[in-house]
């Protein structure tokens, strides 16, 4: 399977493709398969050259993302601002995030409404600023689509989000601040996930390895119907570079945002 050839060279072929990282040929540190276990929010490398407040980020090969249940929402029908809680496999939360934009986009510019989500950590420092635009999703208009902007810390440019035009797949690519290419991310062609999970895969830029994946999970047909609220898992290999694991983030919620803001229209 792609995904689990993916992880097996996540140790040599992984860091060859991407920019700043020595030769592939040479040997890299590989993560134990019990690291899962090993996380705790105590056990924080050396800052380094890490964006502050992302240190921790390095450690995590699963971001668990779960969209907080809008109660006013639930009752009144109206679009609130979302909210995340960011945990780890451990099911412990490292950061939260919130989303700042008008009453008006959100209940009439819906999915494509341009809004600013401010990601913290648990002392309350915001440490990664999403800024997503009013733009097209559509594949009539290829020269308009999504785009998103992650700063880490804020005012700190470290990524995009971009997406690109094609007329059955969603496809997007991840991009470093220099807006060059680094990876790629694939959905499927149906994305309502009524009955089952939905993946994106992560791949290399020529779409030959899948490194990863960002997977919308399921949350039953009560909650799909009855709530806006997702569950996301962001699978990466642990030693990506922590800019990237940012943006894969933003990427998220983007998705959110596009395919699962109306649960709804997905039955």
């Amino acid at each position: 399977m792609a995904y689990q050839d993916g992880q097996n060279q996540k140790s040599r072929g992984l860091p060859g493709f991407l920019p700043g990282y020595p030769d592939p040929d040479q040997s890299h540190p590989t993560v134990p398969s019990n690291s899962r276990k090993q996380v705790s929010l105590q056990s924080l490398p050396p800052p380094g050259n890490l964006p502050p407040g992302l240190e921790y980020l390095s450690q995590l090969d699963l971001i668990i993302i779960h969209q907080q249940v809008e109660l006013l929402e639930m009752i009144l029908g109206t679009e609130t601002s979302n909210k995340y809680e960011i945990k780890n496999c451990l099911g412990q939360r490292v950061y939260f995030a919130v989303e700042e934009s008008i009453c008006f986009n959100r209940n009439f510019c819906s999915p494509l409404r341009s809004c600013t989500l401010r990601v913290t950590d648990n002392t309350g420092r915001e440490v990664i600023t999403v800024h997503r635009p009013l733009r097209c999703t559509s594949c009539w208009c290829p020269c308009y689509l999504q785009e998103l902007e992650i700063q880490a810390p804020p005012g700190t440019i470290v990524g995009y989000v971009v997406q690109k035009w094609d007329p059955f797949l969603p496809k997007f690519t991840i991009q470093n601040e220099n807006k060059e290419d680094i990876l790629k991310i694939v959905g499927p062609y149906a994305t309502c996930g009524c009955f089952g999970d939905v993946d994106f895969e992560v791949k290399t830029i020529n779409e030959k390895i899948t490194i990863g994946k960002i997977s919308k999970y399921w949350s039953g047909f009560v909650n799909d119907v009855f709530t806006n609220a997702d569950n996301f898992g962001i699978h990466v290999p642990a030693d990506l570079d922590v800019k990237i694991k940012a943006a894969m983030i933003g990427a998220c919620f983007l998705f959110d945002f596009m395919f699962f803001e109306h649960s709804l229209a997905g039955l």
